[in-house]
């Protein structure tokens, strides 16, 4: 039986996939592709996490589409809002017919003598399992599991009487009316869900093991307000996205030059949200900002449910769990009816899939990263990552553009493939620089990065813009190809 070939195919319907695809449509009319999507919706993170306040952690101007303004009033958006702008784009540029959901990738295994991958799924619907081929693979899963978050194991966790709930698969029963409720951990998803279940419980504590820095943001982007008084979305997106992007920027850039200067600003303004309260204990991380992401805040809502006693938080580390709650090693207890375990990710590079080259297994570890979205050795084959110390979007919507621009350049030379090479000199720094928990457990299967372009990634969206955008797709990290190795080695030999 003949498989399905495709010109490309798209892994994952999230943020990513929905834009990769948009741009196909438009810049590649006429492409043969589908998306892949394991789950039954569109969405992606937007619509697997339902916790109480999900929320972005970037404005929107920025982790909105390039190509379609974000139109809402709200600068910080909610989950349910991000869901409807991806499913309206899908809609609007006609993508919504080509998702195939359902569709969990297993494994693609690329064919050198027919420049091509067989990409093996497993229907998730029927159990059914099916291969397709495509002349392109373009995994937009994002890097984390879906089907489990990270999770530790607690001291005396069994003997505790309450429940204990992981945010990525929250119940959506749940009543906390009249509970007490601790939340584990001090990340954005921490941050978030604290200010909203106060609105819930009897009491509600946040519990640390280390501070992160937390910044209060705007729910709506003044400038954006008065702009589009006056003037059409076309202009003002524009406007404002390179606002914030130039501010993002510049806060990131002198964080790692005065990391000094930078701390003591942010204690400062979390100072003046918090009088009176022990800022140094609960607000001031041992490691310089941005070393992890920094947390946003819209409108200071955490600040405001701390300071109106609505909740508090506990800096200390568990030492076991109890029948009614947990006891801490300074000796302390925390009665609890609810612990919510906002404890992290579990990255899962490439959606989980397994790559092969003529049957022989990639190892991801062993190959290093092109311009962030390629892989050494590997042909045919793109990913989208986004930056960690910016908006997911802003990288997103470059790789896509990207991969048009070298299909389109395949198709104008006459080329079949297109395969990155190492450097000469090699490559072994960290594909992400987080000191997060997350990254920090998931280095060893990540690709490496190199020391300079085009196998650095520069974690600046000026700077790809360069070199994505406007760059030479012909470069010393790439390599092109107008025939399958194999067959013109078999076409030789005939000769």
């Amino acid at each position: 039986m003949t498989s399905e070939h495709l010109d490309v195919l798209v892994v994952g319907a999230g943020l990513s996939g929905i834009g990769a695809a948009c741009h196909l449509e438009t810049e590649r009319p006429g492409t043969s592709y589908a998306v892949l999507e394991s789950r039954g919706a569109m969405g992606g993170t937007w619509d697997l996490f339902r916790y109480p306040g999900i929320r972005s952690d970037s404005d929107m101007f920025t982790l909105g589409y390039s190509f379609r303004p974000w139109k809402e009033s709200t600068s910080i958006a909610d989950g349910a809002d991000i869901r409807r702008y991806i499913e309206d784009t899908a809609r609007e540029f006609g993508v919504t017919g080509k998702i195939r959901y359902h569709h969990r990738v297993l494994s693609a295994d690329w064919s050198s003598a027919d420049s091509r991958w067989t990409v093996t799924v497993e229907r998730a619907d029927t159990g059914e399992t099916t291969t397709l081929t495509c002349s392109w693979l373009h995994t937009c899963a994002g890097y984390y599991r879906y089907d489990e978050g990270f999770r530790p194991t607690f001291e005396g966790e069994e003997r505790f009487g309450g429940q204990l709930i992981h945010p990525q698969h929250w119940p959506e029963d749940l009543d906390l009316s009249g509970r007490k409720v601790v939340v584990i951990g001090s990340g954005a998803t921490a941050v978030t869900l604290v200010p909203n279940l106060a609105e819930q419980a009897e009491k509600v504590t946040m519990l640390q093991r280390t501070p992160s820095y937390i910044l209060s943001l705007p729910g709506r982007d003044p400038l954006a307000t008065v702009l589009r008084t006056w003037l059409p979305d076309r202009i003002s997106y524009p406007i404002v996205r390179w606002k914030n992007v130039l501010t993002s920027t510049a806060l990131y850039q002198l964080s790692r030059r005065r990391p000094a200067l930078v701390r003591a600003l942010i204690r400062r303004l979390t100072a003046k949200q918090l009088p009176g309260f022990d800022v140094d204990t609960h607000f001031n991380p041992p490691y310089d900002p941005w070393d992890q992401r920094l947390c946003l805040v819209p409108d200071g809502d955490l600040f405001r449910t701390l300071r109106r006693g609505r909740a508090d938080i506990v800096t200390d580390r568990i030492a076991t769990f109890t029948e009614t709650g947990i006891e801490l090693e300074s000796g302390a207890h925390l009665e609890a009816d609810v612990v919510v375990t906002a404890t992290g990710l579990n990255l899962l590079p490439a959606g989980g899939m397994t790559l092969s080259l003529d049957g022989e297994q990639v190892q991801l570890s062993e190959t290093i990263s092109y311009k962030g979205m390629m892989l050494s050795g590997v042909p045919n084959f793109s990913m989208v990552i986004g930056y960690t110390n910016a908006s997911w979007t802003l990288k997103a919507d470059l790789v896509n553009r990207y991969v048009c621009r070298l299909l389109d350049h395949l198709d104008a030379h006459g080329y079949v493939t297109a395969t990155p090479v190492a450097p000469p000199e090699g490559a072994d720094a960290p594909f992400l620089d987080l000191a997060s928990g997350y990254v920090q457990r998931s280095l060893a299967g990540l690709p490496k990065q190199g020391g300079r372009a085009p196998w650095k990634l520069h974690q600046n969206y000026i700077l790809d813009v360069r070199m994505m955008k406007r760059g030479s797709l012909e470069d010393e990290g790439m390599t092109f190809q107008e025939h399958a190795p194999a067959a013109a080695a078999a076409q030789q030999a005939v000769a």
